[in-house]
């Protein structure tokens, strides 16, 4: 489905009066074009395959319908709804949409994910909850231990599906969709579309409706964007790159490394050069994560040094 219609507001997209209350409060205006495709048709109760890079608002495409899909008084207990995405810090921005879209509609929703410990996780699944937004990895452990109850399931998400299967999840995202309920909703939402993601839909999906931003949709925020290549040795990549920064003067910054040795290599490099920079990657804790995005969001930190799966859908002014 890759339509080019006019935009239009939320209120004609289905969605009941609290919610459309809820993103008035929150300043929403005019949906994006993947929100315009793909809510109506997920309130219709049709599966979805969807092409969609982040900062293009997919959660509130698929959180949106959800909340609006909790009956009026249900009452917390096993989650209606499971959204797996890559990443820790992917996994609490989605739940924090949740919480904001959901607040006059008392959703309640809960993350398990890797690097935390077990037993306050336990405790909130047992106190009952709408929402769980998980790593695969963790939500897999949560259905061995039977402490993660998916009988009552009736929509999953997979949110940024490709990053996750770079990232060797394709075996727990399978085995995590057996144990879910034949007749559930299944949403599918990746920037790409390769045969592996398409495999996956053939498998765990019902004649899932494609949307997907177009082209043209996607052309403003193009124009936003200068790309340029500077081609340099990689023993002098450090002070290319401080050279740059020197240049352009950035507010702040992300730079992209392949691997964690990189990362750290190049965060010493670099506040060695006098700049405010901080690493993350995956070989580190989560307290760890949140107190470098800490010091990134409050200014603190300037430059933000990073493997690209960590960094994956940071929510960043």
């Amino acid at each position: 489905m890759d339509t080019s219609d006019e935009p239009v507001g939320f209120a004609s997209l289905g969605l009941h009066d609290e919610l459309l209350d809820a993103l008035d409060a929150m300043g929403y205006t005019e949906p994006t074009p993947i929100q315009r495709q793909a809510i109506p048709v997920l309130l219709d109760g049709h599966d979805v395959l969807g092409q969609a890079a982040t900062g293009t608002g997919k959660t509130a495409a698929f959180a949106l319908p959800i909340i609006a899909k909790l009956q009026e008084g249900r009452r917390p207990g096993a989650p209606m709804a499971l959204v797996l995405a890559p990443t820790r810090e992917l996994a609490a921005q989605v739940a924090d949409a949740f919480e904001s879209y959901g607040k006059t509609s008392r959703v309640k929703t809960t993350v398990i994910t890797g690097g935390q410990p077990f037993h306050p996780q336990l405790k909130a699944l047992d106190r009952g909850v709408h929402v769980v937004v998980a790593t695969p990895g963790r939500a897999l452990d949560h259905i061995k231990r039977r402490s993660l109850d998916l009988s009552e399931l009736e929509v999953v998400v997979l949110d940024e599906a490709d990053e996750m299967l770079d990232m060797g999840f394709a075996e727990d995202i399978d085995a995590i969709l057996n144990e879910t309920p034949d007749d559930r909703q299944t949403v599918l939402f990746s920037a790409t579309l390769p045969p592996r993601i398409t495999s996956i839909a053939n498998r765990h999906q019902s004649h899932p409706v494609k949307v997907k931003i177009s082209k043209a949709d996607s052309a403003a925020t193009q124009a936003l964007i200068t790309q340029r290549v500077y081609m340099v040795h990689k023993a002098q990549k450090a002070r290319a790159l401080g050279r740059i920064l020197a240049m352009e003067q950035p507010t702040s910054a992300i730079v992209f490394c392949k691997t964690r040795t990189d990362v750290d290599e190049l965060t010493v490099a670099m506040n060695g050069r006098d700049f405010r920079a901080e690493a993350l990657h995956g070989g580190m804790d989560q307290a760890q994560r949140d107190r470098v995005m800490g010091r990134l969001r409050n200014g603190t930190a300037d430059l933000l040094i990073a493997t690209d799966v960590a960094a994956r859908g940071l929510d960043v002014d």
